[in-house]
């Protein structure tokens, strides 16, 4: 059957193309070719002849073989319903869905004992069912595609911006060690300019010491020769001998003549660091640009913070605050006494503090310690606010320059005071709870309506010795 089958399929195929007849022509040689096909030939080949037998045709347009279009069409049709799934056991079509078992069965199935009790359904009402799911689920699968493109998109923005701060970072800390071997070529040329300068002059002095003595023996040598002369002349020269040289002062090694080493040795390397500590600054808190709104811009030094005209294109990273101008130190606390100052001027607006890690970065916040704040608010110039539940307005008698922020979690308080008179303006009491990180918040700068920044300001850094024992 596979064979008749085979050879019927040559038999309704055309010789050009090897596929099914399409819109046959036949020759007056009986051969048959599709419309396209003949049409093709005859152009490449220049002229008008069969292409099996090469027969010339007397005519352009020969005419449609409407017999042998019938067959293929109708053979074509019947070889489609054939090969529709039929039951491997049975041998009829598959139309009756089991429900039950998930699979497609025909009649004589339905009645079988393994279909027993079994939910059946039409074919095609299955099908379209599970066209419907497949819809559904083919939604979900774009969903998904363009949120993994989304994160993709995300990732590749975080590598950039990864790949900038590395630079950035890079650059920064050999500017800071460069200024740092400056600081010790400067430090180790002044010290040996020193130390030249003791060794030229006692060396002058040494030199002059040496002359002297040299003219001293050659005044003693002179002297011995003459007194040795005399000892061999007669008695009455030596009554005019004079001894008074035998009386000259021995010379002797002053004191201070040798290079003082233990002042130019002694404790070197503490003594550079001790004045290394004059140079630098030290700041209790570190701003952490990977919290900060796309709206602000960090100093390198990454003590202060101040708006930027344009939102920056920074990745979304799951640290990063995005609703407004704010952003955190990178370091949090969950124990201990801790305090900073910080330079708000004469902003109008700002809010400073502490913060619980696990607030909304992503969305709207509200300050208060229910919510994980547990900050100090101006607004408008002249609006003070502990942001407790409900608020407490304060009223300040001076405009404070810097706000200093005092934690002490284990008491559970934040206090915040007026630096500049040491006056208190509020302390929060609670009880703490995971890691406290600073706050801190600019406001909007609409028009340069609230310009400047905040600044963490630096605190005298003290040196103390003690014993080890």
């Amino acid at each position: 059957m596979a064979a008749k089958t085979s050879s019927l399929d040559e038999e309704l195929c055309c010789a050009v193309c090897s596929d099914f007849f399409k819109d046959p022509l036949v020759l007056k040689c009986s051969h048959s070719f599709c419309r396209v096909c003949l049409q093709k030939f005859w152009k490449e080949n220049s002229c008008r002849e069969c292409p099996l037998c090469r027969r010339k045709s007397s005519v352009d347009d020969p005419p449609v073989n409407l017999a042998l279009r019938n067959i293929v069409e109708s053979y074509l049709q019947q070889k489609r319903k054939s090969e529709s799934p039929h039951c491997g056991l049975h041998g009829e079509k598959l139309l009756i869905f089991c429900e039950d078992d998930q699979e497609c069965i025909c009649v004589v199935c339905q009645t079988s004992k393994g279909h027993r009790n079994h939910h059946f359904r039409p074919v095609e009402e299955a099908a379209q069912d599970m066209k419907e799911e497949l819809r559904t689920a083919l939604n979900i699968l774009n969903e998904k595609l363009e949120k993994i493109i989304t994160f993709k998109e995300e990732y590749e923005k975080t590598a950039k911006h990864l790949k900038s701060q590395f630079q950035q970072t890079e650059k920064r800390i050999k500017e800071e060690f460069e200024k740092l071997h400056g600081f010790l070529r400067e430090e180790e040329e002044a010290r040996l300019a020193i130390l030249r300068v003791e060794e030229k002059e006692k060396s002058r002095r040494m030199k002059e010491k040496i002359e002297n003595i040299s003219k001293h023996v050659s005044t003693l040598s002179e002297k011995i020769r003459d007194t040795e002369t005399t000892m061999k002349s007669g008695d009455i020269f030596f009554l005019k001998v004079d001894l008074a040289a035998c009386s000259l002062q021995d010379p002797e090694l002053a004191s201070g003549e040798l290079i003082d080493m233990a002042k130019h040795l002694g404790s070197l390397k503490f003594r550079v660091w001790e004045k290394m500590l004059g140079t630098v600054q030290y700041t209790p808190v570190t701003l952490d640009p990977n919290t900060a709104s796309p709206w602000l811009s960090v100093s390198d030094d990454l003590t202060s913070v101040r708006n930027t005209a344009m939102k920056q294109q920074l990745p979304n990273n799951p640290e990063r605050l995005v609703s407004y101008p704010d952003l955190l130190g990178s370091e949090g606390f969950t124990s201990g006494q801790h305090s900073w100052e910080v330079e708000v001027g004469d902003k109008p607006e700002w809010t400073v503090g502490v913060a619980k890690e696990s607030v909304n970065r992503k969305g709207g916040v509200k300050y208060s310690p229910e919510d994980g704040f547990w900050v100090l608010y101006l607004r408008n110039s002249n609006k003070y606010k502990a942001c407790t539940s409900p608020p407490t307005h304060l009223r300040l008698e001076r405009r404070p320059q810097r706000i200093r922020v005092q934690l002490d979690y284990d008491r559970g308080e934040v206090s915040f005071s007026n630096p500049a008179d040491m006056s208190l303006i509020y302390t929060f009491k609670d009880t703490f709870t995971g890691s406290l990180f600073p706050y801190f918040y600019l406001g909007p700068n609409v028009d340069g309506s609230n310009p400047g920044a905040l600044q963490i300001c630096p605190v005298k850094v003290s040196l103390t010795v003690t014993s080890s024992q």
